[in-house]
């Protein structure tokens, strides 16, 4: 491994949730004013999502008071106290560039419906052995009804 990958494993946080474009964060910023330090909320939908490793980004749309407003976040700085995915989102693009145009209900993004059991679950790959089970018992045959 070459020694800046090293580094750069090195600084990858390991508390990000798993999060896709279409998804609602809610993302706390810690903001220094003055001598205090606070942390700051941005809730919105995640319009992209782009990079790899150390350099990773994503990008959070919101409407605040009838204006857009996009912030884009390093995912591993040490910036961002939390990360918290509100919904889930059902789109089938990677960009939501699409989302800037759009104004009240056409800009709402469906919320991707969870499955009751979780697919790997619902699935059973138990080795049976035909032999060591015994065969179910011989129907016997039920004797006519007298009229």
């Amino acid at each position: 491994m070459n020694v800046l990958d090293e580094l750069d494993a090195a600084q990858l946080r390991t508390d990000v949730p798993d999060f896709r474009p279409g998804d609602t964060l809610d993302v706390g910023v810690r903001v220094v004013e003055g001598n205090r330090s606070r942390v700051q909320h941005f809730q919105g939908v995640v319009i992209r999502r782009q990079g790899g490793g150390i350099r990773e980004t994503f990008t959070v749309r919101k409407v605040s008071f009838g204006v857009g407003v996009e912030r884009t976040f390093p995912v591993h700085t040490p910036v961002i106290e939390t990360i918290k995915v509100v919904t889930r989102g059902d789109v089938r693009r990677a960009k939501l560039y699409y989302l800037r145009e759009l104004r009240g209900k056409k800009a709402k993004i469906k919320e991707k419906r969870e499955s009751a059991v979780p697919a790997k679950a619902a699935v059973t790959t138990s080795p049976v052995d035909p032999a060591a089970t015994p065969a179910p018992p011989a129907a016997e045959p039920s004797a006519p009804a007298e009229a």
